[in-house]
């Protein structure tokens, strides 16, 4: 009985999950940003502008 309730206190893995759901999030938000942008279109621009000069 002491080692569940022991079990129950301990929240080291809660705060490791925290992380992992913070992380997620931001990588879902990196990802929805780069679908706005055509990363195509800017690196043909970049190439352009390279070579123009």
């Amino acid at each position: 009985m002491k080692l569940l309730s022991r079990f129950a206190k301990d929240e080291s893995g809660a705060t490791a999950i925290e992380y992992g759901l913070i992380a997620a999030l931001l990588s879902v938000a990196i990802i929805a940003g780069l679908q706005t942008i055509n990363l195509g279109e800017v690196f043909t621009g970049i190439g352009t502008a390279i070579s123009e000069r």
